[in-house]
């Protein structure tokens, strides 16, 4: 009988060990995303719909999920003392699937950008378009995008 008792406790301390252990070990935490087309001319898409999509790169198996559920935005794209700033824009639309949109006022090139919030930082509220990671702890991807 007691040698019964020593094979269940070493049976349940076993199991036990595993089933840590795999809690641990299987957390999926997505790790980086990217966007295709890289870059785009509204003019070569039907009806200057341009539809991008979003990767995104993960920790554990599947280490890819396209196309990744993301916030889109869109920004112009200015130069200040030197300095590249990204600036919310009504020029260009992105809906909720990525699909992007020149108004008839917008002429130039625009960022495209995807953003998804970090798993080890708090969320917060972008408005608009991508920024800086400093400013705001997401992950996130930016293209270019053509107008007319």
């Amino acid at each position: 009988m007691p040698s019964d008792r020593y094979f269940v406790s070493i049976l349940f301390l076993g199991l036990a060990a595993c089933m840590t252990l795999a809690c641990g070990s299987s957390t999926r935490k997505i790790q980086s995303i990217s966007v295709a087309p890289t870059s785009a001319d509204a003019q070569s898409y039907p009806n200057g719909k341009v539809p991008f999509v979003a990767t995104g790169n993960y920790n554990v198996s599947p280490m890819t999920v396209t196309p990744l559920q993301a916030n889109w935005g869109a920004a112009s794209q200015q130069l200040i003392n030197g300095t590249e700033v990204l600036s919310p824009t009504t020029e260009v639309s992105v809906d909720a699937q990525g699909v992007a949109q020149c108004t008839a006022a917008a002429s130039g090139t625009y960022v495209v950008g995807a953003w998804v919030p970090s798993p080890s930082k708090s969320m917060c509220n972008v408005i608009g378009g991508p920024f800086n990671e400093t400013a705001c702890p997401v992950l996130q991807a930016t293209v270019q995008l053509t107008c007319p």
